[in-house]
C-alpha cells in the first residue's frame, strides 16, 4: 500500500510569462501535518489549487493518493476536506444550518449527520449559538466551527490554506489543537502559513520562495542545518538567497 498521501513532480502553473509555481517536486506521508510555508505571493495557494482540483497544472504530475489531478478532480474532491481564510462558512446561515449544508454536500446520510452534528456542538460548546446566524460568532470561534465543517466527513486529507490569518495568537494555538485531534484520527493535514512560529507545529515544512520549494525537512532538522533557533531566521536566510 502506498505510503503516501500526496506526491508531486515538477509541479508547474504558469498564468501567460508569469510562473506562479515552479517545478515543485515533494511527497506528504498519510497522517503527516506537513506545512506549506512562504511568504504572501510565494505560490503556496496556487499549489494548493492544483492539488485540490481546482486549478489545471500546467506541467508536471501530481496525485491525491491514487488519484490524478488532471483526470480525477471529482473523486479528489470527494474525498478530501477544505478550508481557506477568505471562504469557509455562509454568514447568513446560522450555526446549525452551516453545519447540515456542508454536511450534505460532502454526502453524509441524515442519520449520520444528525449524530456528527450533535457530536460537534457539544465538542465546541456551540450549542447555544447553533441558531445564531455565523456572522455573529467571534472569529476565533468561526475559525474552529469551519475546520469541523471541512472534516465532518472524516477526509483523508484536509487542506488548510492560512486558516488562522487574522486571529490572534491564543485562538491560533487553540485552533492547532483541533488540527492534532483530527491527525490523531488519521487525517492528514496540509496546512499553509505565512506564520513562522506554526511551521513548530507541524511534522515537516516546506518554504517556498519564488514559486519554488527552496527547503523542505523538519523544523529541528532545518534550524540545525541553517545554524539557527527559529523558524522565522531560516525564512529570513531563504527569502535573502543565503
Amino acid at each position: 500500500m502506498d505510503e503516501f498521501a500526496i506526491k508531486a513532480q515538477n509541479l508547474t502553473k504558469k498564468f501567460g510569462n508569469f510562473i506562479a509555481v515552479n517545478s515543485i517536486s515533494f511527497e506528504v506521508k498519510k497522517g503527516e501535518i506537513f506545512g506549506f510555508l512562504g511568504a504572501n505571493g510565494a505560490g503556496k495557494t496556487t499549489a494548493m489549487k492544483m492539488l485540490c482540483g481546482l486549478s489545471i497544472p500546467t506541467s508536471g504530475t501530481a496525485k491525491i493518493g491514487e488519484l490524478d489531478v488532471y483526470t480525477q478532480k471529482d473523486k479528489i474532491k470527494s474525498r478530501i476536506g477544505y478550508m481557506s481564510q477568505k471562504f469557509s462558512l455562509y454568514d447568513d446561515l446560522t450555526v446549525l444550518e452551516n453545519i447540515m449544508f456542508f454536511g450534505g454536500i460532502y454526502g453524509l446520510r441524515r442519520s449520520l449527520l444528525q449524530e456528527k452534528c450533535k457530536n460537534l456542538l457539544n465538542r465546541l460548546n456551540l450549542n447555544r449559538q447553533r441558531n445564531h446566524l455565523v456572522h455573529s460568532l467571534p472569529l476565533g470561534w468561526k475559525q474552529k466551527l469551519a475546520f469541523s465543517v471541512a472534516v465532518i466527513h472524516d477526509p483523508t486529507i484536509v487542506f488548510l490554506d492560512e486558516p488562522t490569518g487574522g486571529v490572534d495568537p491564543l485562538v491560533r494555538r487553540q485552533f492547532w489543537d483541533l488540527i492534532y485531534e483530527a491527525s490523531d484520527r488519521g487525517i492528514t493535514i496540509f496546512v499553509t502559513t505565512h506564520y513562522m512560529d506554526e511551521a513548530e507545529y507541524c511534522n515537516r515544512i516546506s518554504i517556498m520562495v519564488n514559486g519554488r520549494i527552496g527547503a523542505l525537512d523538519t523544523p529541528h532538522n532545518l534550524k540545525v542545518e541553517y545554524g539557527v533557533t527559529s523558524m522565522n531566521d531560516v525564512f529570513y536566510q531563504l527569502a535573502r538567497g543565503k
